[in-house]
């Protein structure tokens, strides 16, 4: 069976103060489903946390209107280290992560009114279609963008994870790669320019390559329809040389760590990485392919995880889900190994995790 990818679980943001920041986000951003809330032993991660385990709290939290999550990831044993120069559109790595809207205008109008940091003010992409800019208090980006899907109505003006626009040293070699590992098989707009939505970003006036990358076809799998499709911006600065914008630092530290894709047979997905030159750097379980091994436990949830490199260095992660709370106070906890894993998990279903929203 060929491996599924059912979109972005989450995208991984580093702070200082886990807590503080999902309030942040819970409060503008709709995120206020603590899926996982865990302190624990970064064991696993040894080529990008310094050789060693490091302490941690991580909370993944999910807006049921749809689309991927936020993890929210604190070092415990470790002061995090911010970038040793400003971050500016075009560097390498994950600069800014996509939040889909129904309403880009209302979003706008219900941010600006709560007098929070937005950059420069409404404007239009490439094809027309209204977006802006937001900056969180610890520095993080943020792109409101218009996308009617949405899973489960709230009140709040926006929905969950849609993408994110990735600093690229080659547009070529990750088309290739986004295309092929993670299926954005579809090119929305591909424009070299000088852009006016790009003008209030730092650096933002410079000469860009823009290509807006998609699916196709409908993500299959359990969370497929929870997820949905996403978007992939690669971006490439030209006359300058970009830096790396995790450079001599960890996964972990201040900024986005890595995006996540909720996967289906994991062992396939590691035969796809290798058979386009990009074999998994990190492997939780890699006993699993031979003997069932053990899975990774974070929190109440568990799992499988695995990650690769795109080819600027960008961490792309991998999670096979086995154990999900869906209702943690009645013990109510989803087993998904023994699923057919194609089929998305019914509607209601995922929609009581709504149960479990924190209003404050």
């Amino acid at each position: 069976m060929n491996g599924i990818i059912s979109g972005i679980q989450q995208i991984g943001v580093g702070t200082d103060n886990v807590q503080e920041a999902w309030r942040w986000y819970r409060e503008n951003l709709g995120f206020d489903i603590p899926v996982v809330d865990d302190k624990g032993t970064a064991e696993r991660m040894l080529p990008y946390t310094g050789g060693k385990p490091q302490k941690r709290h991580a909370i993944i939290a999910l807006n049921i209107q749809g689309g991927g999550g936020l993890e929210i990831w604190q070092y415990i044993s470790r002061k995090p280290q911010a970038a040793h120069f400003e971050v500016q559109t075009g560097d390498l790595g994950i600069y800014i992560t996509k939040i889909k809207s129904k309403n880009v205008a209302e979003a706008y109008s219900f941010l600006k009114n709560k007098n929070e940091n937005i950059i420069g003010k409404l404007v239009k992409d490439p094809r027309g279609n209204e977006h802006f800019f937001i900056k969180d208090p610890r520095g993080n980006i943020f792109q409101i963008v218009n996308d009617n899907n949405i899973f489960k109505n709230t009140d709040s003006f926006v929905g969950g994870v849609y993408g994110a626009i990735i600093g690229v040293s080659d547009i070529e070699k990750s088309k290739k790669f986004y295309k092929n590992i993670l299926g954005y098989d579809k090119i929305i707009y591909e424009e070299e320019n000088i852009f006016d939505d790009f003008s209030a970003l730092p650096r933002g006036k410079e000469k860009f390559t823009r290509t807006l990358l998609t699916n196709s076809k409908p993500r299959k799998g359990a969370f497929g329809k929870l997820l949905g499709n996403s978007q992939i911006e690669l971006v490439k600065i030209h006359n300058i040389e970009p830096k790396k914008i995790f450079e001599n630092r960890y996964w972990g530290d201040f900024g986005y760590i890595q995006i996540c894709y909720d996967v289906q047979n994991m062992e396939a997905i590691k035969k796809l990485c290798e058979k386009n030159g990009h074999p998994f750097t990190v492997d939780s379980n890699p006993e699993i392919y031979e003997t069932g091994g053990d899975i990774f436990g974070m929190g109440d949830a568990a799992g499988h995880f695995t990650y690769i490199e795109d080819p600027d260095g960008t961490l792309i992660e991998f999670v096979e889900t086995y154990k999900l709370p869906i209702l943690k106070k009645i013990g109510w906890f989803l087993n998904l190994k023994k699923r057919n894993s194609e089929k998305a998990l019914p509607n209601w279903m995922l929609k009581t995790l709504a149960w479990n929203r924190v209003k404050k």
